[in-house]
């Protein structure tokens, strides 16, 4: 199979699994990630301030790095379940996929208001991991509907690695 072939046959995969790409629905489900995230730091609080005064583990970034990586996680998040949901499959590979996503996004929801506004550092460290898990759960559900969407998450499963070992050294050094 030539270089050509291989292009086309991805191109055309591709174009079998999707239908008709629409704007506003691709922007409705970046809006509604993005307002996940942007609801909960409200809720939660004055972070920066609390995350000053705790002691952290090694390798913890400043506070103004949270919210800039949080904002492409939530847009790529948006993307690749907007990915799943335009799909032309209705299938329960993809309604599974659909509902591991908002459930994640849920538990992500949750978090900097049980971390920043509680201030349950135990409780945060378990929804951290939990959080890691359902993550790894969407990928895997994802990648059944549509490898592409499964990948764009990699780097939120990263960070989330990272931030599981942020809270985790936090409830211990706290």
């Amino acid at each position: 199979m030539s270089r050509s072939d291989i292009v086309f046959t991805i191109i055309s995969s591709e174009v079998i699994t999707m239908k008709k790409f629409k704007l506003t629905d691709l922007l409705i489900f970046i809006v509604t990630a993005e307002l996940t995230g942007a609801v909960s730091a409200l809720i939660a609080g004055d972070f920066a301030s609390f995350y000053a005064e705790v002691t952290q583990p090694p390798l913890s970034p400043p506070a103004w790095v949270f919210p800039v990586v949080w904002a492409v996680l939530y847009a790529l998040m948006g993307i690749s379940a907007y990915m799943i949901w335009n799909t032309g499959n209705k299938s329960k590979e993809r309604s599974i996929a659909l509902k591991i996503y908002f459930i994640q996004l849920a538990v992500n929801f949750s978090w900097s208001i049980i971390f920043f506004r509680f201030r349950l550092l135990g409780a945060a460290a378990v929804v951290a991991v939990v959080l890691f898990v359902l993550v790894v759960l969407m990928i895997l559900s994802f990648s059944r509907v549509r490898k592409l969407a499964a990948n764009l998450n990699i780097p939120y499963l990263i960070w989330l690695a990272f931030a599981a070992y942020l809270a985790i050294g936090t409830y211990i050094l706290n």
